[in-house]
């Protein structure tokens, strides 16, 4: 039977992300985190997928991952929190600034998280070089009709993380930190990540379309994952209830991993 997890786990989505979306009665949820969520519990994990606002602030999203955290304390054991790309960032603005937190974090392990921005977030900001800068104003419009916010887009270039988050968030000491980067050769003519993967190749090497594995790397670097997030997502086996379940997703692993979780290290 495999480990279950030490502590109990957060999975904190990405921009755009959600927990869980229902277009409709009559048709399954759609998970944002697939069978990962699935296969923790399997294994008897305690597991968390709280949604926070879409496209908002990095603070306005740690507050948000905050109050759902609030629902869960007092909590005796000290939680895991894994977070995708932009996720990470609001893990790492919770914990760094809204004090006291309301339950004990071990670790935090990022997936594809831009903590030294993304090429792709400058060149989309970019009038002088970008053609899809003309239709931001519109898409700005369309976003607070809807009541979602647009600070996010901002907050991921790569100069708003080099001079202000970064410098201004502190890594806890007594808090673990995991990365992983993820990796794809070039995406395929029709995907929506071709452009965006050319443009982060020229600019910062290998990357999963929209985050280069150079800047996904904080605290203790775990490795890069092969093909974009929609690949790594799905790479479980097919019957995670299994007694003879070993999840092939490096995460989980780690998420599950009684000894080494306490043995990451601080950003190095």
């Amino acid at each position: 039977m495999p480990e279950t997890p030490k502590y109990p786990i957060v999975l904190a989505h990405g921009l755009f992300g959600f927990a869980e979306l229902r277009l409709s009665p009559y048709f399954p949820a759609v998970e944002y985190w697939h069978g990962i969520r699935d296969a923790l519990t399997a294994q008897g994990a305690s597991v968390i997928t709280p949604t926070v606002p879409p496209s908002s602030s990095i603070a306005d999203r740690a507050a948000a991952l905050r109050s759902a955290l609030e629902a869960h304390a007092p909590a005796p054991e000290a939680f895991t929190i894994v977070a995708h790309s932009m996720g990470g960032l609001d893990a790492r603005y919770m914990l760094s600034h809204l004090e006291p937190l309301p339950v004990r974090v071990a670790a935090l392990v990022t997936v594809a998280t831009p903590h030294r921005g993304s090429a792709f977030a400058d060149y989309l900001l970019d009038e002088e070089v970008s053609p899809l800068h003309q239709y931001l104003p519109r898409l700005y419009q369309t976003f607070e009709r809807a009541g979602l916010g647009t600070a996010a887009f901002s907050q991921l270039t790569r100069r708003y993380m080099a001079e202000e988050f970064n410098p201004s968030t502190p890594d806890r000491a007594d808090v673990r930190y995991f990365s992983y980067g993820a990796a794809v050769e070039r995406p395929t003519l029709l995907s929506p990540f071709r452009h965006p993967h050319a443009v982060m190749t020229q600019a910062e090497g290998p990357n999963d379309g929209l985050v280069s594995v150079e800047s996904s790397h904080w605290g203790t670097y775990k490795g890069t994952l092969l093909g974009n997030t929609a690949t790594w997502l799905r790479t479980l086996d097919e019957n995670p209830s299994s007694s003879t379940f070993v999840p092939r997703d490096p995460v989980i692993q780690l998420a599950s991993d009684k000894r080494g979780i306490g043995e990451g290290r601080n950003r190095s």
